[in-house]
């Protein structure tokens, strides 16, 4: 549609508005998706899934399994250190990505800490679940609780990778340390400090947890610069089980919030499990 020419002094004006306005990039949303970080993801639930049977099996069937202990209990740990090293390579590359499209550095904390809010938020409804249901044991300050509040706190960090490794170096080093320190109250859980709970489910406080965060934030700013993938990698689609994998590791949080109940429902149903609910 027609209209009419613009003078030189509008022209001008709307040049310089132009020019002043941040520029348009695709969004982080269409960026595409680094189809390794979600196998690896893919794997870690996996391994999830895999324990969560063990350990559903050893302790409400009475199955001689060890769950909590020797191999398990590494198999374990390795799977938490996957989940939470990929939290910080993933928020590195999301950073990156957003900051083409966001124009404050108050809409990217807005952002981020909403994020975080929200696991902690899951982490909280797990814990009130878990306490109804279980009554001699709990998940105090679990893997949801470790991921949310680390990534209210990463943000400082998101663009400092040198800063993050001097952090990092000394909250995973000083973790033994606090977890000999013993409370009578459980003020301190959620850093390490050990208190009189009760049995806990899951544990994994921020010393060292958050140090593995903002390892894979350090990771992540050298592998995935500015977004990017910064080393030669294959184009396209991982092969076959990495395809699988991928899509797996795409959705881990909802695997996450239902296998385990998925996962109880079946094994009583088949018998394999007494729950003393009923």
């Amino acid at each position: 549609m027609g209209g009419e020419p613009l003078d030189t002094d509008t022209r001008a004006r709307w040049q310089a508005r132009q020019r002043a306005r941040p520029e348009v990039q695709p969004t982080a949303l269409a960026a595409p998706r680094f189809w390794e970080i979600d196998t690896v993801r893919g794997i870690a639930i996996a391994m999830m899934v895999l324990y969560h049977l063990v350990f559903d099996l050893d302790r409400f069937g009475g199955f001689d399994l060890n769950a909590t202990r020797g191999f398990w209990r590494h198999f374990a740990t390795i799977t938490a250190f996957l989940f939470v090293f990929l939290v910080g390579v993933s928020l590195r590359v999301s950073y990156d990505r957003s900051r083409r499209t966001t124009a404050s550095e108050a809409q990217l904390f807005r952002k981020y800490t909403l994020r975080g809010v929200r696991i902690l938020g899951y982490g909280m409804l797990i814990t009130l679940v878990i306490g109804l249901a279980v009554p001699d044991g709990n998940i105090y300050f679990g893997i949801l609780h470790a991921i949310g509040l680390s990534i209210i706190l990463a943000y400082a960090f998101l663009g400092r990778p040198t800063l993050a490794l001097l952090v990092a170096i000394p909250v995973v080093l000083a973790a033994p340390v606090v977890r000999s320190l013993h409370m009578d109250e459980p003020w301190l859980l959620w850093l390490g400090v050990r208190a009189p709970v009760g049995y806990m489910l899951d544990y994994r406080p921020m010393m060292p947890w958050f140090g593995v965060v903002l390892l894979g934030i350090v990771a992540g700013s050298s592998l995935y610069r500015n977004g990017e993938r910064r080393f030669p990698w294959p184009a396209g689609q991982p092969p076959w089980p990495g395809r699988q994998l991928a899509t797996v590791g795409r959705y881990s949080l909802a695997i996450y919030l239902l296998h385990q109940p998925l996962l109880l429902a079946v094994l009583s149903a088949l018998g394999l499990i007494d729950l003393g609910i009923f």
